[in-house]
């Protein structure tokens, strides 16, 4: 017997139809690229981390967001854009787009269909509360196999056998679970890397890397929060920021998880200095250009370094913990920020531009 698609289904192949539409309306900011439409993330930065199929072969409308892990397709998408708090919302959205008339109302429709609320904050803490601390854990020895000897953090935890859904399949894997934070430090969201289990390795899966919950702006932090003129080290990835923190344990540091996310980041009330510590290309440089700019603005002192290789874990690996202290722990001492030094070194330093590669730093001119 041949079923009628449901109502989400026809909406969802209506929009694919019209996937270029749907994307200069709702990722205004991205552009056209041979079969992708191109932006930074699914809150529109520009960027290149997020990627939406208009055609060729494989489905139309779906998309990938490589930086987070996230995916899903076009009507999830005006979800997201749209804060439809349920999908019956999200689909009123999309009929409108598409110029639609309105689906009739349904009284008594069971509260547990889908187009409840799906609170995706209170699925990450729920998440959270079933993973242990990552001593002696898989996590653990993973983060070590990637010369990160500083890693037990409260905001990291491990679960033993986390599901990853690909398609129709779910399988578990160990995972390295990340709680991402506000200012408060409550938890808004998490960050998961499934890793291989007999391996110190990620996992042999399409999308590693995936986040629930809110992400963009927040962070995954380590060590209490910087205080007077101490430093706040933000970069990338977690690698990366943990690798700072292995040659430098001093320092408290937070990790953005993506370079669309770097460039939101808010640093917290009170902080005087800010360490940008973006990768090595064209989306970090962008980002850390963008924080820069916002840091100058509110009068906080902001410092931009550079790795020499992809990422610092990459500088990690190749240079040692003791080539990374030995230029950067100046650096990250209270009251020695460049942005306030003078005469021809200050000079320079303005003159030092965040997107060239190597080992260079930038301050924000405040």
């Amino acid at each position: 017997m041949q079923h009628e698609p449901s109502p989400a289904a026809a909406v969802a192949a209506a929009l694919a139809a019209r996937a270029e539409a749907v994307c200069r309306q709702y990722l205004p900011h991205g552009r056209r690229q041979g079969r992708y439409w191109i932006c930074g993330d699914l809150d529109g930065a520009r960027g290149r981390s997020l990627f939406v199929r208009l055609s060729g072969s494989g489905k139309p409308g779906g998309w990938t967001d490589a930086a987070t892990g996230q995916h899903g397709d076009l009507l999830d998408l005006i979800r997201y854009r749209s804060r439809a708090p349920t999908l019956r919302a999200a689909l009123d959205e999309a009929r409108r787009f598409l110029a639609l008339p309105p689906a009739p109302a349904c009284p008594g429709r069971d509260p547990g269909a889908p187009d409840a609320p799906y609170d995706a904050t209170e699925a990450a803490r729920r998440l959270w509360r079933r993973c242990r601390a990552i001593d002696g854990s898989h996590a653990e020895r993973y983060l070590h196999a990637r010369g990160l000897a500083r890693c037990r953090f409260a905001a990291l935890r491990f679960h033993p056998s986390l599901r990853y859904r690909e398609g129709s399949a779910v399988r578990g894997f160990p995972a390295l679970v990340a709680a991402v934070t506000g200012d408060d430090s409550r938890l808004l969201g998490v960050h998961r890397t499934w890793l291989d289990p007999r391996r110190p390795a990620k996992a042999g899966v399409a999308l590693p890397r995936k986040a629930l919950g809110r992400i963009r702006g927040l962070a995954v932090r380590f060590g209490a929060p910087a205080g007077g003129l101490a430093p706040l080290v933000v970069g990338e990835g977690i690698e990366t920021v943990l690798s700072l923190v292995t040659a430098v344990p001093e320092i408290r540091a937070a990790a953005a998880l993506s370079a669309g996310s770097l460039g939101a980041f808010t640093p917290p009330p009170g902080t005087a200095r800010l360490v940008i510590a973006r990768d090595n290309d064209e989306d970090g440089a962008l980002a850390a250009e963008r924080l820069a700019r916002r840091c100058a603005q509110a009068g906080i002192a902001a410092t931009v370094i550079v790795p020499v290789g992809n990422d610092f874990n990459d500088d990690l690996v190749d240079l040692g913990a003791a080539a990374l202290r030995a230029r950067f722990a100046p650096l990250f001492r209270a009251g020695a920020c460049p942005a306030v030094a003078g005469g021809k070194e200050k000079r320079e330093a303005g003159r030092a531009d965040p997107r060239r590669g190597g080992s260079r730093w930038m301050p924000s001119s405040t």
